[in-house]
Parts: structure tokens; sequence; C-alpha cells
């Protein structure tokens, strides 16, 4: 697990779960962008944005352990949504994962499409873990 910090900006709003800023020191661990698809490729809750959430984070867990790390090691996520509607659902299944106290960082972004018109959703992970 790392040692990470959460510095509060100085004339910038706060985020609505989510920081603006963390730090660490540690190992830097790059999570590719993960989507709702399960061991043997297949789709998970085609058209429910909520089941497609829990397949992407339980994919997350395994990307990180994979790497030796966890959520709490996480540093920043980028979320990229084929509508901004399902973000209700998206943060659910994140605050699951993460700690609320201190979130990481994070973007969310509308896209046209996924590379499979099924997928809702995308969600790229960084983490520092100190070794």
């Amino acid at each position: 697990m790392s040692q990470l910090s959460y510095p509060t900006p100085q004339g910038v709003a706060a985020g609505n779960g989510y920081s603006h800023v963390v730090t660490g020191t540690g190992r830097w661990v790059a999570i590719a962008g993960q989507v709702a698809l399960d061991a043997a490729g297949e789709v998970v809750g085609a058209g429910d944005p909520a089941a497609q959430a829990r397949q992407v984070f339980a994919n997350l867990d395994a990307c990180l352990a994979a790497a030796g790390a966890t959520f709490a090691d996480v540093v920043k996520l980028n979320f990229y949504v084929t509508d901004l509607a399902i973000l209700p659902a998206v943060r659910v299944a994140r605050d699951e994962h993460v700690d609320t106290a201190n979130p990481p960082a994070s973007t969310a972004v509308q896209v046209v499409g996924l590379f499979r018109p099924e997928l809702l959703l995308e969600v790229e992970a960084y983490a520092v873990v100190t070794d």
C-alpha cells in the first residue's frame, strides 16, 4: 500500500466524489481502460449501467491485484461513458471500491461510442504502490 496525500488546492471548488490532487511516492501502475467483459470476453449487463459498472470495477480490482495494488493505491480514475445519465450507477460501483473520504482524482467524459455498441462505459486507473 502506498502513502498518498490529498492536498486541497486554494481557489478551487471542492470535488463531488473525487479529489483534485493526489500525490504519492512509489511504483507507478497504469491500468488500461476496462469495460464490462467477463473472463470469456462476453459482455456483462448489456443495457444495464449498474451491472456494467460492477463488472468494470471487478475487472479493475483484478488488474490492480495482478500489479500488487488495491483500490487504496489508486490516484486517478478516468471514466468514459456513452451517456452522462449513467454516472449515478457508475458512482455507486465506484464508491463500493474507493475510500470516499479520500477519493482518487477523477475525470468523466461522454464519448460517442466504445469499441462495441453494447458497452456503456470504460474506466482506466492509475495507482502508486510502495514496494
